[in-house]
């Protein structure tokens, strides 16, 4: 679902009968045992990340469905699943958020995330963690959305390639471009700090 008259390389990619960058799904014998591995593989992160830029868990589910579902829908697997599904899920969220015209609350606790073997936190430190999610939260929300969106995805583990693809930026500029925008990202949160 891109803009009319735009296309993006992931898109129209060429096609494997498999390919998934991480868990290598090699021994799939149809696209459908591919198909979910590629789900498996990939569809917890992709969610995630959707849930933390656009701080809707129900919007961030629903697009992460909807980009497996084009893909489902695709018949084949791209050469690079991830950065074709990243891609997709950042055309269906830009087109969400211009619909929706949401502003966007970024690093919301994700469920899920905490698990049962995790240790209990220390006494005092719920409260230490949601002012410094909330201090974190108010700096980002004071860059320019490219700027938090590649702060984002760093940080959720993407690729420079998965990074450029998904923002449509050079991927030889995604280096500087996140210097910066850590740069900027410090500057506006210890200016935070030194208010306090």
């Amino acid at each position: 679902m891109e803009a009319p008259g735009r296309s993006h390389e992931y898109e129209g990619a060429p096609a494997r009968p498999c390919a998934a960058e991480n868990p290598a799904p090699a021994q799939a014998t149809s696209f459908h045992d591919c198909f979910v591995d590629l789900f498996n593989a990939h569809f917890h992160r992709l969610y995630r990340t959707l849930d933390r830029l656009s701080g809707d868990p129900d919007l961030a589910s629903d697009l992460a469905q909807e980009a497996f579902i084009k893909l489902y829908r695709r018949g084949s697997a791209p050469d690079a699943p991830e950065a074709w599904l990243i891609t997709v899920a950042m055309n269906l969220l830009r087109n969400a958020s211009s619909t929706r015209r949401r502003r966007l609350r970024l690093l919301s606790p994700t469920r899920g995330e905490i698990t049962q073997s995790d240790p209990p936190p220390p006494p005092g430190h719920a409260a230490d963690a949601e002012d410094s999610r909330r201090r974190v939260r108010a700096a980002l929300d004071q860059l320019p959305e490219r700027e938090r969106r590649l702060l984002l995805l760093q940080a959720e583990g993407y690729r420079y390639r998965d990074i450029a693809a998904a923002l449509r930026l050079n991927e030889a500029s995604i280096g500087t471009l996140l210097a910066r925008a850590r740069s900027a990202f410090r500057e506006v949160y210890e200016h935070a700090l030194a208010a306090r």
